[in-house]
């Protein structure tokens, strides 16, 4: 068995107790596979815990715990874990950070703003004004700069497939001025030119009515089930449970299905940031 490393646990939580489950996990004389069977989660993802490099599910503490008689101190420790990691995000996007991080696709429908992966600064910013119109200037720059760093995922060669399908009211009702705009949908148009995401328009009289209010993204995982994620502009949910995951998704498809083609969308998005460059309002 592995000695125990002292770690400082002020300089990385996630390393602290991703060091103690391999100790407990091997003073019981269990393996990596051992450990993980009867969860939903595979080896991979276990051994990148005890690395520190991935925060633990609250289900696979619970898990760990009954399996390794730890007394609950694995679900206790997600929230520590959690804090260390929160940062300017709002507390309930923490677990999906980090879960965009390791998905290995990753599917988004939105019908009221652009997905905070594809934003810019400029639109950022402005949707930070919207919702939080008394912030501080340096917790804007604070919570803008950190939605633009989830966007160095795009740059990661094991990025997952991100597949975005956009109202098309996003695009040609702006919430910039007009040469902001332009960039923003210059820069969406770039990430697809280059193909690191794929995107489709769905025109504003599509099968919609339904989803209007309700953004969705799914996640899809190598070593977990697939999960659903759904926000509004104070809260968010993640949704585990199959049947309603497989039903959203049905719904998802069914929208993916009555959008325009990848081309036509890039083309769209192209021709729209031209009126924008040109002082035109968009047809």
């Amino acid at each position: 068995m592995a000695a125990r490393k002292d770690i400082d646990g002020s300089a990385s939580v996630p390393a602290l107790y991703g060091a103690e489950l391999r100790y407990k996990r091997e003073a019981a004389g269990r393996t990596l596979q051992e450990t993980v069977e009867g969860s939903f989660y595979g080896v991979s993802l276990l051994s990148e815990i005890e690395r520190g490099t991935r925060r633990m599910p609250l289900d696979l503490a619970r898990h760990v715990d009954r399996l390794l008689s730890t007394d609950g101190f694995f679900e206790r420790r997600c929230e520590d874990v959690r804090r260390a990691k929160k940062g300017v995000h709002a507390e309930y996007f923490v677990q999906v950070a980090d879960l965009e991080r390791r998905a290995q696709v990753i599917e988004k429908w939105t019908p009221a703003l652009l997905p905070g992966l594809l934003q810019t600064a400029a639109y950022a910013r402005a949707v930070i004004h919207a919702a939080h119109p008394l912030d501080q200037p340096d917790e804007v720059e604070a919570k803008v700069a950190a939605r633009v760093r989830r966007a160095e995922l795009f740059v990661d060669p094991k990025m997952p497939e991100y597949w975005a399908v956009l109202h098309e009211s996003l695009v040609t009702q702006p919430l910039l001025p007009a040469a902001d705009m332009a960039a923003q949908l210059d820069h969406i148009a770039a990430l697809a030119e280059c193909r690191r995401i794929v995107l489709q328009v769905l025109p504003w009289n599509g099968p919609t009515r339904p989803f209007m209010e309700l953004d969705m993204m799914f996640m899809r995982f190598a070593d977990a089930p697939p999960l659903l994620y759904t926000e509004g502009p104070y809260h968010g949910q993640l949704i585990d449970d199959p049947l309603l995951v497989g039903q959203y998704r049905k719904a998802y498809d069914r929208l993916r299905a009555a959008a325009l083609s990848p081309e036509a969308s890039l083309a769209m998005i192209r021709a729209v940031a031209e009126d924008y460059r040109n002082g035109q309002h968009p047809a």
